[in-house]
This record gives structure tokens, C-alpha cells and sequence, in this order.
């Protein structure tokens, strides 16, 4: 590879892991096609972003986004997973599909410019998705606003009561 192709794979691999919110590494050997083709759809479907890229380039584009720590896991061959949106997603994904598939092993994984060891990433992975957690905020939010009116149409609720049982008294009289 012409070393132009290669500064562009690494500035581009650089702007990837910037502007990610999570990323994860791991060693995609013993895997076929069908079961990478498996991985790479789910990945897809959840918005992250699967490549194989050689170490030497991930090295230099962590280097360039100033992040230390990463040199002891790009070791063999490297596939790597961007989540953009969903710091969780990747983390989750790639740790599932490694459950069921023991030839996928994870290495290690970046939160923001931080490095994260493979517990971290399985830690993460356990994680509610961001859509969960939004939902509890929301559920959240909603109970106080529920109970007040529940609270404040308490008085509206026992004079209808009030008026039926009138109602049906006089309609039994009559």
C-alpha cells in the first residue's frame, strides 16, 4: 500500500475514533465469512461501524488523537468497531456475538479517549442501551407530573360520586 493510502486510512481511522463515543477492539481469527457477514449486519442495524485495520495504522491514528495506552492490545489481527451514537451499542453487540462464537475475542475497547481493559468493555456491555435508559428517564419524569393529577382530580372525582349517589336516591324515591 503506497504510503498516501496509508495517511489517509489513518487520518481517517483518527476522525473515526474521535468522534466515536465508544470503541472496540478484537481479534476476529477462527471466524468465517458467514459469521463476520453475521456480525457486520448486526453492527449495521444497531448504527456502529465495523473494520479490520492494521495495527500499525490504529497505532498511529491513537497516537494523532493523543491516546496512550492502546499499543499493548493491537496484537494479531484487529477488527474494530466504532459506535457513534450508542456508547453501549458496540460493547454489547460485540460481546454477545463473542459469547456465542468463542473464536471472536474481544481485546480491549476506548470510552471517549479512555482506554477500557476487556472487563470494561464486558462492564459496558451490561450496560441499559441508551434507548432503556431514556425510557426510565422518561417513566421518571412522568410519575411525579401523574401523581398530582391523580392528586388533583381526587376532589372532581368524589363529588361526581356524590352527585350519582343523589341521583340514584332520588330516582329511587320518585
Amino acid at each position: 500500500m503506497a504510503r498516501p493510502e496509508k495517511e489517509a486510512i489513518v487520518a481517517e481511522v483518527q476522525e473515526k475514533i474521535s468522534r466515536s463515543q465508544a470503541v472496540v477492539l478484537a481479534d476476529y481469527r477462527g471466524l468465517n465469512v458467514e459469521e463476520i457477514n453475521l456480525l457486520r449486519k448486526k453492527l449495521r442495524e444497531a448504527g456502529v461501524e465495523y473494520r479490520v485495520i492494521k495495527n500499525t495504522l490504529i497505532r498511529l491514528a491513537a497516537k494523532n488523537a493523543q491516546i496512550d495506552g492502546l499499543d499493548p492490545y493491537l496484537e494479531g489481527p484487529t477488527a474494530i468497531a466504532f459506535g457513534y451514537d450508542d456508547p453501549v451499542a458496540p460493547a454489547k453487540i460485540m460481546s454477545d456475538f463473542a459469547k456465542d462464537h468463542k473464536n471472536l475475542e474481544l481485546k480491549a475497547g476506548l470510552l471517549g479517549d479512555k482506554v477500557i481493559d476487556v472487563d470494561g468493555v464486558k462492564a459496558l456491555a451490561n450496560l441499559p442501551s441508551r434507548t432503556a435508559l431514556l425510557a426510565q428517564l422518561a417513566g421518571l419524569l412522568q410519575a411525579p407530573m401523574r401523581g398530582l393529577v391523580t392528586v388533583l382530580s381526587g376532589p372532581m372525582r368524589n363529588a361526581v360520586y356524590a352527585l350519582e349517589a343523589i341521583r340514584k336516591k332520588q330516582a329511587g324515591e320518585a
